[in-house]
């Protein structure tokens, strides 16, 4: 299977962050990947390969080199979630003799793609069987919610714009119930639970029920939902998982969840998941004290965060001086205020990457009046500091219930991180050696 196909057919399990964390795990399994737990010590050995994940939601996995004269990490980062809406712990909702779900946003999303299509429900539910609490992985794979808009005769201004409610226009009908309806009940009976289970809680959230599928004149496009960023956690993966070549770097691969709200979480880039698991790979490898800070100056963190393409209909968006195409290669992003941690310094390195894997590559600045997102590079770099490019891929629509994108620019990122890992990097003062 190609690494396009390979890419959408993940997309099409992706339901919810712990669905795409639980995608990346069974990768990692069928590569040879061994889990570890933070809560036990880390026993690792030359050449092997290892996992951990953080809340079921967020993941790493590395690879220690046969040997290394100068420890350093190779890292890509990337997130598992994407906007939607989470449902409420006591969410049944009822009017006339219909019941819908109390939800309330989760990110910033495109409010209106949500209306009128059919969702369903997916995350983890917390179920107690006598004296233990364990999380199921939950996915309800049915046409199961809509959220009906309110009719133009009824809206007049629909068309003019409108502001979504998202306490009023954005609730999901569930269907016509009784009212001795249980929730916990009926999420028993989908998780296939018949003792004496009992459902303390969940996060659970609605998905698309739209498949990831190739559009346009010659299919060269993707049309999916959570694009942003899963297209670049698989292909990320993908590259890191293809990389063969042995070098003395530590190379690690991370994906965190809760980017989309700001990161502030044990499991988000702004946590010590990376930080910490980094120090005890490194202690667990002998490499410690003055040793860990050297290692961490001679090491690079690529951080890959879809990318916004120039719209057709909307050209007078994008700066005069940025073209960015689908199709068209990796993006590399940069901001004057940081949010992208992209300099002339690390944009170099990745530059001299793509040449060296024959992938094109672009470069993308906001017009200067208009306020782009922060990322994963930036909020990273505040817990382990790092030398640090963000990149992306080209797309459409971001942050809609349908983003759009170039089939091939999934080909250039799968190609661009093997040889990211596959090539020795050496810093010296404010130099790097790539062989």
């Amino acid at each position: 299977m190609n690494n396009i196909d390979k890419v959408i057919g993940l997309l099409n399990h992706s339901y919810s962050a712990f669905h795409a964390v639980k995608n990346i795990e069974d990768e990692l399994i069928k590569a040879g990947f061994l889990k570890l737990d933070e809560k036990e010590s880390f026993d690792l050995k030359k050449n092997g390969k290892y996992y951990l994940k953080r809340n079921d939601s967020s993941i790493l996995a590395f690879k220690v080199p046969e040997a290394f004269d100068r420890p350093s990490f190779k890292i890509t980062a990337t997130h598992t979630d994407s906007p939607t809406f989470k449902i409420k712990p006591n969410p049944i909702l009822r009017y006339k003799n219909l019941t819908s779900l109390n939800v309330e946003p989760y990110g910033g999303m495109i409010m209106s793609s949500w209306l009128d299509r059919p969702l369903s429900l997916a995350g983890r539910v917390m179920v107690k069987d006598k004296k233990l609490i364990s999380s199921r992985l939950l996915n309800i794979d049915e046409d199961l919610l809509v959220i009906p808009n309110l009719c133009i005769h009824m809206n007049r201004t629909i068309n003019s714009g409108y502001a979504y409610n998202p306490s009023k226009d954005l609730i999901p009908l569930f269907g016509i119930t009784d009212k001795k309806f249980d929730f916990s009940q009926y999420l028993k009976e989908k998780l296939g639970l018949k003792g004496k289970e009992e459902i303390l809680s969940f996060d659970l959230f609605l998905y698309n029920r739209d498949l990831a599928r190739r559009v346009g004149y010659k299919k060269e496009f993707l049309s999916s939902s959570r694009l942003d960023d899963l297209s670049s956690s698989y292909s990320t993966l993908l590259g890191f998982l293809e990389s063969q070549k042995p070098t003395s770097t530590i190379d690690v691969y991370v994906s965190f969840d809760n980017e989309e709200v700001g990161s502030l979480t044990k499991q988000g880039a702004n946590s010590t998941f990376l930080k910490n698991n980094l120090r005890r790979i490194a202690f667990a490898l002998g490499i410690r004290d003055d040793s860990y800070e050297k290692a961490l100056a001679s090491s690079i963190l690529v951080s890959a965060d879809n990318a916004h393409a120039n719209h057709p209909n909307h050209p007078e968006i994008s700066d005069s001086t940025t073209d960015i195409e689908l199709n068209k290669g990796v993006v590399i992003k940069y901001n004057a205020n940081q949010s992208y941690t992209s300099d002339s310094f690390s944009s170099s390195i990745l530059k001299s990457l793509a040449k060296k894997a024959k992938v094109p590559y672009q470069e993308f600045t906001n017009r200067s009046d208009l306020r782009g997102g922060s990322t994963l590079g930036n909020i990273s770099n505040s817990e382990v500091s790092l030398t640090s490019v963000d990149i992306g891929l080209a797309q459409l629509a971001m942050h809609s219930c349908n983003e759009l994108m170039g089939v091939n620019d999934i080909d250039y990122l799968v190609k661009l991180i093997k040889e990211y890992y596959d090539t020795e990097l050496v810093f010296k003062d404010n130099q790097v050696s790539i062989n």
